[in-house]
């Protein structure tokens, strides 16, 4: 049986228990993080950390919980559920705003945030391979989500339906476009695309969320390359004349896409860029 951690305590999964008066439950009122760990070794542990407390800060949550105590609890997850689990591991950070004796809209006063935290499996890190990179095909839609999407709420309907949006038409991920047809991220990854040896990535906004990878990828490229890094607009017409494009998440690190639309990207295969990114990626992701 895997172990839990729920409100200081460690204990065995079957016995978490959370009421359904808790306002995760009933609003989604709270902040998630997920940081991946190879081997005992977390990917970005501290960007992924100053994300969710941000998050909670916005949100007027105050989990007291140090940066340490949150590398405890993470490193004891791991340790706890590797024999098991497998050395691959996610680990999942939760905390909602916590539990009242009513439902109401306005933040109630003198409540205690719930915070659980666990482990699961997750695949092998990606292999900067070309020969063994299948690529994904994806799709594209109108963005309808809320304007915070900046806040990593766990309040994830608007992701759930443009991702099922997606699968619906056949794609494995959905390429977002706000109402002036700009791009700004997938359902559950942010985007790149490359034309002409130029690397661009929408701006961070209210529109998209800070993703870790993007961060990270971002700071390796500019540190160990001299390829040209845009952070800006990027128009749909763009985006379908790419000559390639990658998603990135912490569970796909750099994703290569092959397709948009049923429509060939560039190539339509795995090209060199990708390459060198994913390399790079591979070689210093443990330095964040």
């Amino acid at each position: 049986m895997t172990t839990v951690y729920l409100n200081g305590d460690f204990i065995p999964a079957n016995q978490a228990k959370i009421s359904p008066m808790d306002r995760g439950f009933l609003f989604g009122d709270g902040i998630y993080e997920v940081i991946p760990s190879y081997n005992g070794r977390c990917v970005g542990f501290t960007p992924h950390l100053e994300r969710m407390q941000n998050g909670l800060a916005l949100l007027s949550i105050d989990a007291k919980l140090t940066a340490k105590n949150w590398q405890q609890i993470t490193d004891k997850l791991i340790a706890d559920n590797r024999a098991e689990l497998g050395d691959n591991l996610g680990i999942y950070l939760h905390v909602s705003r916590g539990t009242d004796t009513k439902r109401g809209h306005a933040f109630p006063a003198n409540i205690t945030p719930t915070i659980f935290a666990f482990a699961f499996a997750i695949p092998a890190q990606p292999i900067a391979d070309k020969a063994k990179t299948t690529g994904f095909h994806v799709v594209t839609g109108q963005d309808l989500r809320w304007q915070r999407c900046n806040i990593k709420s766990t309040s994830l309907l608007g992701n759930v339906l443009h991702y099922q949006q997606g699968a619906d038409q056949g794609g494995q991920e959905i390429l977002l476009f706000d109402e002036q047809g700009n791009l700004t991220e997938g359902a559950s990854v942010n985007v790149f695309i490359i034309k002409d040896g130029v690397i661009a990535t929408p701006p961070l906004s209210n529109k998209i969320l800070p993703g870790i990878t993007r961060q990270i990828l971002l700071a390796i490229l500019a540190k160990h390359t001299d390829i040209e890094i845009q952070q800006r607009e990027i128009s749909q017409a763009e985006v379908l004349a790419a000559d390639e494009i990658w998603l990135t998440s912490s569970s796909k690190e750099v994703a290569p896409v092959l397709t948009v639309n049923n429509q060939p990207v560039g190539s339509g295969q795995v090209d060199d860029l990708w390459l060198v990114a994913q390399q790079l990626f591979s070689a210093h992701k443990f330095d964040y």
